[in-house]
């Protein structure tokens, strides 16, 4: 059943997405050579507690019952989405995908970026060009009356 939100309803999702693009921009600022994603996972809790929200992700239970440990997900290069924040440190042409989301006032935000550190080469720079381009193939197919499915053919196709 699909619960269709009122306009109270909306701005408080909105805020709590604000405060995500708020944080993965806290996050950008950090991402260099050298750093750890324990690092930026701390900075992120820390921004995300400051500005009244809790992490959404920090000790949601796996499938087992065991918690998560992060305020992010952070996946390295190949490293698959999820990936645990800790000890990776960060070299010049990584990649690095940031999840982030936010629980305040009784609504979620959550958004993933990846981002480069330093520079990266062109076929790295292609791949994420192409997949920000079939975002937004998405997002200009997610209307009113299409299915997520019809939504995901769009993006296949591109």
């Amino acid at each position: 059943m699909i619960f269709l939100k009122t306009e109270d309803e909306i701005e408080l999702l909105r805020q709590s997405n604000l405060l995500v693009g708020k944080t993965l921009a806290e996050v950008a600022k950090l991402i260099k050579p050298g750093i750890t994603t324990r690092e930026l996972d701390k900075v992120a809790e820390e921004f995300i507690r400051d500005n009244g929200a809790v992490p959404t992700f920090k000790g949601f239970p796996n499938q087992y019952g065991d918690p998560f440990p992060g305020s992010l997900c952070t996946s390295v290069n190949d490293e698959v989405v999820h990936g645990i924040p800790g000890d990776i440190v960060l070299k010049e042409g990584d990649i690095v995908s940031v999840d982030c989301g936010t629980y305040m006032n009784g609504f979620c935000g959550d958004s993933a970026y990846t981002f480069c550190v330093g520079e990266v080469d062109e076929e790295v720079r292609n791949l994420l060009k192409v997949t920000k381009e079939a975002l937004y193939i998405g997002i200009q197919n997610a209307v009113q009356g299409k299915r997520i499915g019809d939504i995901g053919y769009a993006i296949q196709q591109y």
